[in-house]
């Protein structure tokens, strides 16, 4: 690699969700802009195969160094000094981080009173911030107030080369407020390759081809809200064309794992409960009709809903913060009162019996979100972050 070229290290020691995804993006898009490029990543046993598969074709052109030290913990105090440790050790000018979240809260409070960031830190970190709770100004609290001192005090001090929300609505309020904050909308983008077959897929996934199929997408934390999909499926009578599909490591439990159980007896659901890969994810999204995301307290945008769109099919969501708003104001699907099961099973009734003009009346929606959340849009606006052109 040429010394000339401007070195980047991203910060990015998580593999689930959409993690690994936006690794990849990223990876692509800096390459493609001539950054030489070191990625902090987790290369425990287990997680670096998933890394790898991540960047198959790039693994040439990128350096990769462990976000973890010899006893699998991230180094130091896994916060900012964790990342200042990893900027050192790759040698880069600027870091970006994956996950602003990942030490934003700490860096922030701290700020509040008077500690500041490893100085090696100072105007070479980035990153993006996905759910910025401290910026919703809809909600008091003490703790709030004490995390935005400190988070305007380092903006103030130049601490950051940029912030990347995924939020249009929050950076426009956010720019209104400080012109030249360093803060830029990152579009959550739509990958290619989510509208395949749709018969062909669920032969693939043994789901029959005649049922109305709910994909319930991601990793199995409670705030996602498996367990209100299912009671809301099993409020259903068994004759309903719903079907449930569920995917990703849900490690499902008590009533919940029950309620899948005997959704299954009734050939009403299928689980693929394992990481599943790019390609099965692909035939998930292809083989289903509706996506689901019943989220409780959900904070930020989410990777599933950009899969939805790129397949061209309606989501029902928990009506709360962007996800609800996003749904709403692009017709994108469904939106019911969060963690009402009842509303929810309505909604998948609803969904089961669309004519053919208003599924094509959601497809369109789809496609015009896809087309505007696209990865062209994504490259662009991370690069004009980076102050490339």
């Amino acid at each position: 690699m040429s010394s000339s070229k401007k070195h980047l290290l991203f910060y990015e020691p998580r593999t689930e969700g959409h993690h690994l995804g936006w690794m990849r993006f990223i990876a692509d898009d800096l390459l493609s802009a001539n950054f030489q490029l070191t990625i902090a990543a987790d290369l425990r046993l287990g997680a670096r195969e998933r890394v790898e598969q991540n960047l198959a074709g790039l693994l040439g052109e990128v350096k990769l160094i462990s976000a973890y030290d010899a006893n699998g913990r991230r180094h130091l105090d896994g916060k900012a000094r964790s990342v200042a440790h990893c900027l050192k050790t790759s040698g880069a000018d600027h870091v970006l981080l994956g996950a602003l979240d990942e030490i934003a809260s700490d860096c922030w409070r701290k700020a509040t009173f008077g500690f500041r960031p490893p100085p090696e830190l100072r105007g070479r970190i980035g990153g993006i911030y996905h759910r910025p709770r401290i910026l919703e100004t809809s909600q008091w609290s003490l703790d709030r107030v004490l995390k935005i001192s400190g988070f305007n005090r380092l903006l103030r001090e130049g601490w950051f080369q940029q912030i990347l929300s995924v939020d249009e609505f929050l950076v426009a309020e956010l720019k209104k407020q400080n012109p030249t904050a360093p803060i830029y909308f990152l579009a959550d983008a739509c990958p290619s390759g989510y509208d395949g077959d749709t018969l062909a897929a669920r032969k693939t996934l043994e789901i029959p081809a005649d049922k109305k199929v709910f994909l319930f997408y991601g990793t199995g934390a409670r705030r996602k809200g498996l367990h209100i999909a299912v009671e809301a499926m099993l409020q259903l009578p068994p004759e309903s064309p719903a079907f449930l599909l569920c995917a990703g490591q849900q490690n499902p439990t008590g009533k919940t794992a029950a309620g899948i159980a005997q959704l299954i007896r009734q050939n009403r659901a299928r689980l693929l409960d394992r990481y599943v890969s790019v390609e099965e994810e692909k035939m998930c999204f292809a083989a289903s009709d509706a996506v689901l995301l019943p989220y409780l307290n959900h904070f930020g945008t989410s990777g599933v809903l950009s899969r939805a769109m790129s397949a061209g099919k309606p989501v029902i969501v928990s009506d709360e913060q962007l996800l609800g708003r996003l749904t709403r104001e692009h017709k994108l699907g469904l939106a019911f009162p969060s963690g009402n099961v009842s509303a929810l099973a309505q909604m998948l009734r609803q969904m089961t019996q669309l004519s053919v003009a208003e599924t094509n009346q959601f497809a369109a929606a789809a496609q015009r979100y896809a087309q505007n959340y696209s990865r062209d849009a994504f490259r662009a606006a991370l690069l004009r972050s980076l102050g490339v052109s």
